[in-house]
C-alpha cells in the first residue's frame, strides 16, 4: 500500500523511511547500491569539505547521474550529455547555484544551463548538499505528493519543495524527523514497494503487461 501523503504519523513514516535501503537492494540493479552510498554519503561529505566554496566536478555529476537514472528510469543520452561537460564549466556552474541557496529557483536556474541537466537532476545536486532545504525530485515522491510525476518544470519542483517541507515541518512538531529529503526517500520507498507487488497475480503467476 502506498504512503497517503496526508498521514500525520511520525511512525509510519519513520517506518517507511527505513526500508529504503531495503527496497534499494530490491531492485537488483548493477551498482545501484554503491551509488546509492556515493550520493548519500560520500558526494555530501565531498561537497562540504569544499565549503565555503563548495562545487561539483564532471566526474561526480556523471556519478550523480547514474545513481539518478538507477534508481529511476534509465535515459543513456542524459549520461552522456553530463559525461561529456567541461569541468571547468560543471564547477562554475555548480558553485554558483550552491552560492545561490535558499534560493531554490535561482540555484537551479544556475545548474540548468548545463546540457543534460533539467530541474530532476538539478534537485539531486542541490539535495546532496542541502537536503534540509532542497529535496530530489524523484518521479515517485512527485506522483504521490501533488499527483503528477511527468512535469519537470521548475514551477512545478519548487510546489513540490513546499509540499515535503511543509510535511516535513508538520512531522517535527510530532515527533523526532530530519527534513523534506527524508520525506522524498518515504515516498520513494513505499511506491517502489506498491509497485513491485503488483507484479504476481493471486495464481502467483506474473500478469502481463
Amino acid at each position: 500500500m502506498e504512503l497517503d501523503f496526508k498521514c500525520s504519523d511520525v511512525g509510519v513514516w519513520k517506518e517507511a523511511l527505513s526500508s529504503y535501503e531495503s527496497r534499494i537492494e530490491s531492485l537488483n540493479k548493477p551498482d545501484l547500491v554503491s551509488l546509492d552510498q556515493f550520493y548519500r554519503v560520500k558526494l555530501p561529505s565531498l561537497l562540504h569539505d569544499r565549503d565555503p566554496d563548495p562545487y561539483l566536478t564532471t566526474s561526480e555529476l556523471s556519478q550523480l547521474m547514474k545513481w539518478k537514472l538507477s534508481r529511476g528510469k534509465w535515459r543513456p543520452r542524459l549520461l552522456d550529455f553530463v559525461s561529456s561537460l567541461e569541468d571547468s564549466v560543471v564547477k562554475s556552474a555548480s558553485e554558483k547555484a550552491f552560492k545561490s541557496l535558499p534560493d531554490i529557483s535561482k540555484a537551479v536556474k544556475e545548474l540548468t544551463v548545463l546540457k543534460g541537466v533539467g530541474p530532476a537532476t538539478a534537485s539531486a545536486v542541490l539535495a546532496a548538499y542541502a537536503p534540509d532545504i532542497a529535496p530530489f525530485m524523484s518521479d515517485e515522491a512527485m506522483e504521490v505528493a501533488l499527483g503528477n510525476s511527468k512535469d519537470y518544470s521548475l514551477k512545478q519542483y519548487l510546489l513540490f519543495v513546499t509540499k515535503l517541507q511543509d510535511k516535513a515541518n508538520e512531522l517535527k512538531l510530532k515527533g523526532e524527523w530530519d527534513g523534506p529529503s527524508d520525506i522524498e526517500r518515504a515516498l520513494w520507498s513505499c511506491t517502489v514497494r506498491a509497485k513491485s507487488q503488483p507484479e504476481k497475480s493471486s495464481s502467483g503467476k506474473k500478469r502481463k503487461r
